[in-house]
């Protein structure tokens, strides 16, 4: 699995600089991933032009894809994840185990960042053509199954390809010229353990010193 690759082909394609890549999958579910790709930009939402007429921007929608990991290992979309975030340049990895959400009494903030996760925003169905790339026929199944048996986000944001290289100022000293970084990845995934709700933040990058900074 080459998910440094995919993420890095389709910034290419888009030519728009990542905000953040996420991955969420239903826990103890290791056939399949939802894979979303969140951009920095705005698009007109009609190519339509009116003369004096200023027609509004809207949010590039993000991209979204399912990972086939038939075959795969438990602990293999972790690794890949690292391994995409380490050539990406990120800072860290951050892993959050969530429970079902599908009970009594459960918090609105819960059910909203279940939606988000499985994209979708408000509890509604994207208007068609919303999503840059959208091969993820199942999600909605996935959606109601975490419902029932919760589920794992990863979170990353990239510097190459991304936002966030404009504020490379040199101060980690594991990047390259481009804001990359070549593999190996040191950094190790840890045991999976979905049982309980807990988030774990994989540190990737290392400081070089305190930057101090005069405005």
């Amino acid at each position: 699995m080459n998910l440094f690759e995919t993420i890095a082909g389709h910034a290419a394609a888009m030519r728009l600089p990542l905000y953040a890549v996420t991955v969420t999958r239903v826990a103890r579910r290791d056939d399949a991933a939802l894979l979303s790709l969140h951009w920095h930009g705005f698009l007109r939402r009609t190519p339509l032009k009116i003369p004096g007429v200023d027609l509004p921007l809207r949010p590039v929608a993000q991209s979204m894809a399912r990972l086939d990991m038939s075959g795969e290992r438990l602990d293999a979309l972790e690794t890949a994840l690292l391994e995409a975030a380490w050539q990406l340049g990120a800072w860290d990895l951050e892993r959050v185990v969530r429970p079902a959400w599908w009970r009594l009494g459960v918090p609105a903030t819960e059910v909203s960042e279940a939606l988000r996760a499985f994209g979708y925003a408000d509890g509604d169905e994207p208007e068609q053509g919303d999503y840059t790339m959208a091969e993820a026929p199942d999600r909605e199944e996935m959606l109601r199954e975490a419902g029932r048996r919760g589920y794992v986000r990863w979170l990353f944001r990239p510097r190459k390809c991304g936002i966030w290289s404009a504020g490379h100022d040199g101060s980690d000293e594991t990047l390259d010229s481009t804001g990359g970084r070549t593999l190996p990845c040191p950094v190790v995934a840890g045991p999976p353990r979905e049982t309980e709700p807990q988030r774990t933040v994989y540190r990737l990058g290392r400081a070089s010193g305190l930057q101090l900074r005069r405005s």
